[in-house]
């Protein structure tokens, strides 16, 4: 399967609702899952909140006020059902699932603890708390746990708190893995 083809077939339904794709996994097991997450820029959130809340269609009651202290929009059910319908039927019309017939179409938002994929997402998410793993040591660790500062060439800024806080710079090439950590 060309995951790349379906991704592009993601982008141009979530761009016609308004939306952006996050990622996109194949997993194969007792049963082929497609996952695809999707997200809401918070821009394009504040034009969909203010019309909701000026007399727009008001159907989705997913969609939570967006205000300055919270840039982080919810993406609703409807959202999700949405995009689902759209890329279900341009995945069987375009064959772009091969092989045996059946998956299961999984279409949500990458969560509060959402993965961190992109250079821009840590420059969007800038201020957040953030886990990231390296595949090499990087100032003698793997681990670490800390206030996102942004990228400056091609390098993650990480505020670590601790006895001394100290700024980490992590080379994008080097993450494994990064989440940011959901506080209360």
């Amino acid at each position: 399967m060309d995951l790349e083809k379906v991704r592009q077939a993601a982008e141009r339904v979530a761009r016609s609702e308004g939306l952006e794709i996050a990622d996109v996994e194949w997993k194969v097991g007792k049963q082929r899952f497609l996952r695809v997450y999707i997200d809401r820029l918070p821009q394009q959130a504040e034009a969909a909140t203010a019309a909701d809340s000026h007399g727009g269609n008001g159907s989705d009651s997913g969609t939570e006020e967006v205000t300055a202290s919270n840039p982080y929009p919810k993406i609703s059910h409807r959202d999700c059902e949405r995009v689902s319908q759209q890329l279900s039927v341009i995945l069987d019309v375009e064959d772009l699932i091969p092989g045996p017939a059946g998956y299961v179409l999984e279409v949500s938002s990458p969560g509060m603890d959402r993965a961190l994929k992109k250079p821009a997402e840590y420059e969007r998410f800038r201020g957040r708390l953030a886990k990231i793993v390296t595949s090499e040591l990087v100032e003698n660790g793997k681990f670490f746990e800390g206030r996102l500062a942004g990228v400056t060439d091609g390098k993650v800024r990480v505020e670590l708190q601790g006895k001394q806080a100290r700024m980490v710079e992590i080379p994008l090439e080097a993450i494994r893995k990064a989440n940011l950590v959901v506080e209360f």
